[in-house]
């Protein structure tokens, strides 16, 4: 349950990359790299309510843990797949739709923060938020 709260967009590393290689326009990317994203987790045993805010959408996404569901990128495209536990760490694995390709996430809490590492065609982004 250590997810549990509201998490806050403190800061981007390597983001506009990533973006970049999913293949979002160069006027996406500037603008989802100042997306003020906020997440708010509720975790019930293996079922996840994860309510997402920024500035430019607001999105309620429930899930259970290994059960896969269909999912739309801020920038419409479309990937299905499941997320699981490993360890202390929530690790989603999504497929496009369009290409068959494969975006990996990871989400962890590091000390007070709750880190989001994304991974697609070997670009690595992390996005770190704090707790509200």
């Amino acid at each position: 349950m250590a997810f549990n709260g509201t998490w806050k967009i403190e800061k981007n590393e390597n983001y506009e990359k990533f973006l970049e290689a999913l293949g979002v326009n160069v006027m996406k990317r500037k603008l989802g790299a100042h997306d003020n994203l906020k997440l708010t987790i509720q975790q019930d045993g293996n079922k996840f309510l994860v309510k997402e805010s920024s500035n430019f959408r607001k999105i309620d996404i429930e899930f259970t843990l290994g059960v896969s569901f269909d999912y739309s990128l801020p920038d419409g495209t479309e990937v299905n797949g499941s997320w699981n536990m490993e360890g202390n760490k929530l690790v989603g694995a999504f497929t496009r739709k369009d290409n068959g390709k494969v975006l990996t996430v990871y989400r962890e809490i590091i000390g007070n923060e709750l880190v989001q590492t994304s991974i697609y065609e070997g670009v690595e982004a992390k996005r770190i938020f704090k707790k509200e």
